[in-house]
Formats: C-alpha cells, sequence, structure tokens
C-alpha cells in the first residue's frame, strides 16, 4: 500500500501498523456510489441467475456506513433502478462487518412466513464512510458491491445452501470506533478509535470468547463435528487478524482469504462471501462440503454461519 494517499500524513506507529496489514492494493472509484456498486452486482446476479427484477419477493439493502444524502432511501432508489417494484424492501445494518448476519436472517424470516413471497436479493455496496481508506488500526477499505440471491425454489439443489446463522452483540463497545460528523465538512470526517487498548486487549479476548461459543454450538446443534467442517472463512481486515483467529479457534483460516485481503482490502459486509465463492471458483470447496463464515465487527458484533457447498454451476449467487 505505498501509494495510499493519505500514508504520508500518518504518523510513523501508524504508517507501520498499516504497511504490515497484509494489504497489497484496493480497488476504488470515486465515481461510483455505494448505491451504483450495488446496482452493479445485484445486476450481474440476476442476469446470471436467469431471475428478472420484477419478480423478486424482496430487496435487503445492508445499509452503508455513511449514506449519501440523509431523510432520502437508498433502498427504494436501488428498488426503483432494478425496478423491483414489487419486492419487499428495506434496509438492515447497524453492526458494521457483521450486518450482512441480520440481512441474511431478515430473507430467511420472510421466506418462512411467506412461502409465495419468490426469491429475495440481499444487496450491500460498500464505500469507506470517509475519504481516508486506512482505519488505524483496522484495516484498509476498498470498494466494491455484492448481491446474494436466496431462494427456496432454485431448480435442482443450490450451489449454497444456508444451513444455520447465529449473532451476538455487546452495546458496551457501541462508540469504539465512530465519525464525529455534524458540525464539519465531509472532507474533515475521521474515524476514531475511542480506546485503541479496548480494540486491541478487551474486545479481542472478549471475541476468542464469544466466537468459540458460537462456533461450537452451531455446530453441535447441526450434529456436525469440527471435522466435518471443510473449509472456514472469515473477514479480510488484517494478515494478524487472521492468525488471531486461527489461534483462539484452533483452526486453519482457508488461504483464499489472505490473497483476498492482498489484492482488495476490506469490503465489510462483502468480505464472507467474496471469500466463500472465491474458493468454490477454485475448487477448494466442492458438492457436499461444509464451511463456516466468521464475521467480527468492533461494535462489537459477532456471528457465524454455516453453509454447505451444492453443484458448481453457471447459476450466479444462489443461497437457499
Amino acid at each position: 500500500m505505498p501509494e495510499l494517499p493519505e500514508l504520508a500524513s500518518l504518523s510513523a506507529g501508524e504508517r507501520g501498523t498499516c504497511l504490515a496489514l497484509g494489504i497489497e492494493t484496493v480497488r476504488a472509484d470515486d465515481g461510483l456510489g455505494a448505491t451504483a456498486l450495488g446496482e452493479l452486482a445485484a445486476r450481474e446476479a440476476l442476469d446470471r441467475a436467469g431471475v428478472a427484477a420484477r419478480d423478486l419477493g424482496a430487496l435487503i439493502v445492508v445499509e452503508p456506513r455513511a449514506p449519501e444524502t440523509l431523510l432520502s432511501s437508498e433502498a427504494t432508489r436501488l428498488q426503483h433502478l432494478l425496478g423491483a417494484e414489487r419486492a419487499v424492501t428495506f434496509t438492515v445494518g447497524g453492526l458494521g462487518c457483521v450486518s450482512i448476519t441480520p440481512a441474511l436472517l431478515a430473507a430467511r424470516g420472510l421466506m418462512c412466513a411467506d412461502r409465495d413471497l419468490g426469491d429475495v436479493l440481499v444487496v450491500h455496496g460498500s464505500k469507506p464512510a470517509t475519504t481516508g481508506r486506512y482505519r488505524h488500526p483496522v484495516t484498509v477499505n476498498g470498494d466494491g458491491g455484492q448481491a446474494l440471491l436466496l431462494s427456496s425454489t432454485v431448480p435442482g439443489p443450490a450451489p449454497v445452501r444456508l444451513l444455520d446463522i447465529v449473532q451476538e452483540t455487546n452495546g458496551e463497545h457501541w462508540d469504539l470506533f465512530h465519525v464525529e460528523y455534524r458540525d464539519r465538512p465531509a472532507g474533515e470526517w475521521r474515524e476514531v478509535c475511542r480506546d485503541s487498548s479496548t480494540y486491541s486487549f478487551r474486545l479481542a479476548m472478549e471475541s476468542r470468547g464469544r466466537l468459540s461459543g458460537l462456533l461450537s454450538g452451531l455446530l453441535e446443534r447441526n450434529g456436525l463435528k469440527p471435522g466435518d467442517v471443510r473449509g472456514h472463512l472469515s473477514q479480510n481486515l488484517s494478515a494478524a487478524g487472521f492468525t488471531f483467529t486461527e489461534e483462539s479457534l484452533g483452526i486453519g483460516i482457508m488461504p483464499v482469504c489472505r490473497e483476498n485481503l492482498r489484492r482488495y482490502g476490506h469490503l465489510g459486509p462483502n468480505d464472507v462471501f467474496l471469500n466463500l465463492y472465491t474458493a468454490m471458483e477454485r475448487g477448494d470447496l466442492a458438492e457436499g462440503d461444509h464451511a463456516v463464515l466468521i464475521n467480527v465487527s468492533p461494535v462489537a458484533a459477532w456471528s457465524v454461519l454455516l453453509v454447505e457447498i451444492g453443484p458448481q454451476q453457471e447459476t450466479g449467487a444462489h443461497a437457499q
């Protein structure tokens, strides 16, 4: 990351931390906002699946960390752009990287409550909340869009079957990272860590315990043992973060996570499914394999998802 614009303005310690994250490049396009990124991903997912937006039963948007305007609805804007006029449409968020989890929980709830609902599209456009992309001491944010099409009526087995979801939160850390914005221009917005020792030690230790309990409970209630899991995937924050998760849980994080970290940096709620589908495309996960997706956010929130891999075919990003 030697070409990162704000690198020159960092202190020596901050610069060293940034360069040690394990991130070499990020994708950035200042001409595309979060909604535009989400729209591009949504259109591609729908095209690959052969599904028309007008037939969607619901559109769930994982809200951006900083909306482009206040009081307006970016979710219904995306609904209009896609032409998904009959879709039940709303946003979820507030949990940082983990916000993909309540989106999936909401999708599952809608589909169970109304068997005739139809397909549900979950969309997120990832953009930094500030002009700076480095979030000391956590990661470097890149730009990206992602869309997941969930269906209970996919012809044949789906490429990914979502088996179970668990999530926990702790409001004690609700403002550990924050951006003061009301009294200053957007160019002066800065993300601040309220207490670096809380992030580096207290939250880390709590994450170790939380994730361990969530993972063991998830496997137990699904009748699985640790050895039944073919791969573990995490969000992409830093190389040190992967090592911490591996040592805390006694697992190995799939190599694709480190590779995507180097190439893309952190893409917020998009990370875990980017890693999952990349692993599938590379053949690292095959039909019948179980995988666990691990997500942590410093707000603080934790989630663990259990998925089963279905047949690998060119049908787009489905989850069932």
